[in-house]
């Protein structure tokens, strides 16, 4: 069988009209003789509204009983695709995760696919039907409801494809596929054709909204090529792939930035085997993400300064959780909320030296200091003042030709 999976994202199925549409795009694939299995997000809004349910009734609202609750958005537009589908004709119906079932593992709320049983979808796929199956969510080992954090309709819909053994996986979403910066922060983003699971991985993880990080690892281990595109208009989108199918000219493939990072840091820490571990380990207890740091070196007294970000969400019990750590001590904690992380993001620059100076260079001649910087194999990343992401990103696509 020609099976292709098509996933609608919130914004694609938001209203009846856009339902309708959706079922357009998806008789369309069938007109093409592909075996169509539809994943499908809640439409845009309802989960939200859930979730502000969810805090009306508890501020600790059980795990396990908000997984009940969000995935019932899901229900919702796979119900309505399958009515729709049905009106024009064809054999369609709606497939919820335990029903096939979808097996997941981990905890609620951020749970991962680790098994789909075939045999039922197969056979309606047979007998000319269009299964609508619920992104987002499965079931565990309790028969418990579990969901795959934000976002996790994309997960679905890869290890769909993965499980189906699919010859395309097609996301269907708001925008017309992947750009060089986010639209909404600089007018002149151009569309890419064609990106590597790794570019955009780095992207996703950096700030990028199209799609969650952990889905395009799952389709880089599992080599499923993905489209990205409009579900608005019929015009080719992005297509991720491997990096040896990724031609092009230019050594950057884009840029990210973010909006909700904080900068911490801890001034005059004793510098001993230790202490960094010392500091960092009740925050990674408490599950918060520590992304740039860096530590200076030491001075004749034997101290030393570490800073590091983490998203502005956590600062506050970060800054309590370093404030009653015994196991270190320092002279002060300097923390600054206005800061955001710009990033430029290219498997060309392994390849091409230069590319630091560039960037540093093109930041210095419009006046706008670094005060961190990490680096990968494929990625830059500096903070700098909030009140500079959009002249950082319009002198780096420059610097970068990205507007070409």
């Amino acid at each position: 069988m020609k099976i292709v999976v098509l996933k609608f994202g919130g914004t694609s199925v938001g209203t009846i009209d856009r339902i309708k549409k959706v079922a357009n795009i998806i008789t369309s694939y069938v007109k093409k003789r592909f075996k169509v299995i539809v994943v499908s997000s809640a439409m845009s809004g309802t989960t939200n509204d859930l979730i502000k349910k969810s805090k009306h009734i508890s501020n600790n609202f059980n795990s396990s009983e908000y997984d009940v609750l969000v995935s019932v958005g899901e229900q919702i537009s796979c119900s309505l695709i399958a009515g729709r589908l049905n009106h024009m004709g064809y054999k369609a119906r709606s497939w919820m995760s335990w029903q096939i079932p979808i097996l997941t593992e981990g905890k609620h709320t951020s749970s991962r696919i680790s098994k789909i049983n075939k045999k039922k979808i197969l056979d309606y796929l047979k007998n000319g039907g269009i299964p609508v199956i619920t992104g987002f969510q499965g079931i565990n080992n309790l028969s418990r409801i579990t969901t795959l954090g934000r976002g996790g309709s994309d997960a679905s819909a890869i290890m769909c494809a993965k499980f189906f053994n699919a010859k395309k996986c097609v996301i269907f979403t708001d925008v017309e596929g992947v750009y060089t910066t986010d639209p909404n922060n600089f007018k002149n983003a151009k569309k890419i054709k064609v990106i590597s699971y790794e570019e955009m991985l780095e992207m996703a993880s950096l700030g990028a909204k199209v799609m969650q990080p952990h889905s395009i690892q799952d389709a880089r281990l599992s080599r499923i090529e993905i489209d990205v595109k409009s579900s608005f208009v019929n015009r080719k989108g992005t297509l991720i792939t491997k990096k040896k199918n990724v031609f092009r000219n230019r050594t950057i493939t884009g840029l990210t930035s973010t909006k909700n990072d904080a900068k911490l840091t801890l001034v005059g820490v004793k510098d001993k085997p230790g202490v960094a571990a010392s500091v960092f380990k009740p925050l990674y207890q408490s599950y918060i993400n520590v992304d740039m740091v860096v530590q200076t070196s030491s001075s004749k007294n034997r101290e030393t300064d570490i800073t590091f970000t983490i998203k502005a969400d956590d600062l506050l019990k970060t800054t309590k959780l370093i404030k009653k750590n015994k196991k270190i001590k320092y002279r002060d904690l300097i923390v600054n909320k206005n800061v955001s992380k710009v990033s430029i993001i290219g498997v060309g620059m392994v390849t091409t030296p230069g590319v630091t100076y560039r960037m540093f260079k093109a930041l210095a001649n419009k006046g706008i200091n670094i005060l961190v910087i990490s680096t990968s194999e494929i990625k830059i990343s500096v903070l700098i003042n909030k009140k500079n992401i959009k002249k950082a990103l319009s002198v780096l696509h420059k610097e970068f030709r990205l507007n070409s």
